[in-house]
């Protein structure tokens, strides 16, 4: 099998990692606007050779690991240079605007909107690994679009690598992703802000920060480039899920203000039951 892979970080070296421990013949063509991420891939095994859009037509899957701005702009553009039983997918954080940009295109139903919920906070090729998507969750759009033997294909795919398939409209997709990925970015990234701000001497957060506070910002050392975009692309869903977390803040601010901790422990002690729905228990269980 010959496989494309469009940006070769985190995520698309670990997909590369993946395809080769269970396709061991199978041969990567590594493609990326960055030259030293392609040469580190390469020299990583993570890929066979360099290649562009014109190696595209070689290939019998791509895989598009790119920030999604650039992906409703590169879409078309890789749907165009395809062979006519070539699957396409991407693995983007947000699906509408990726989805509305080639929903006319004559080779939609080689596309396969994806999304992965995995990730850590590191990126370039070398933060690749086999088993990133061991366990974890594969939101996919749209599925009817798609045409049913390229579905298989990608399911081949992501059932060997160990992964939980959802089926959502892109829509919800969006929602939903703003709420339990988007808004803990951006808590991150701002806690992160404004303990800079506050503590001009680095050493004092170098020497207090305990674990509570290293595993809040972990976040925070994400990629702006990939995350400024996906804020945008979600900016609807984003600022509403923001307005709703600034709601609860300022109400547990007046708690604080208004010494009623006794309001504050009864919040906290509701909000522990993200615990049965982090484990997949349903509220109101006796488990």
């Amino acid at each position: 099998m010959r496989f494309a892979i469009i940006g070769i970080g985190l995520i698309g070296g670990s997909f590369a990692k993946g395809i080769k421990r269970l396709h061991p013949t199978a041969k990567i063509i590594g493609i990326d606007n960055n030259a030293s991420h392609l040469e580190e891939a390469l020299q990583l095994g993570l890929i066979d050779q360099k290649g562009d859009y014109e190696k595209l037509p070689e290939a019998e899957m791509v895989i598009m690991a790119i920030p999604v701005d650039v992906a409703v702009k590169e879409l078309p553009k890789v749907l165009d240079s395809i062979g006519d039983d070539c699957l396409v997918f991407d693995v983007g954080s947000t699906k509408s605007l990726v989805c509305e940009s080639v929903e006319n295109h004559p080779k939609r139903r080689n596309y396969l909107a994806c999304h992965p919920i995995a990730g850590t906070e590191f990126s370039g090729p070398s933060a690749a690994f086999d088993g990133l998507y061991e366990g974890k969750t594969n939101i996919i759009c749209e599925v009817e679009k798609t045409a049913f033997k390229l579905q298989e294909k990608a399911l081949e795919l992501f059932q060997g690598l160990g992964m939980r398939i959802r089926y959502m409209n892109p829509e919800s997709h969006d929602k939903h992703i703003a709420y339990v990925s988007h808004l803990s970015h951006i808590s991150s990234f701002m806690l992160g802000k404004t303990v800079i701000e506050e503590e001009e001497n680095e050493r004092d957060i170098f020497d207090m920060a305990g674990s509570g506070f290293e595993s809040t910002v972990r976040l925070a050392k994400s990629s702006p480039d990939m995350w400024a975009p996906i804020f945008e692309q979600n900016k609807a869903n984003v600022v509403k899920s923001l307005e709703e977390y600034i709601k609860n803040l300022e109400s547990f601010k007046q708690l604080m203000e208004e010494n009623d901790f006794e309001g504050i422990h009864s919040q906290m002690n509701n909000t522990n039951r993200i615990k049965q729905i982090l484990k997949g228990i349903p509220l109101g269980s006796t488990k």
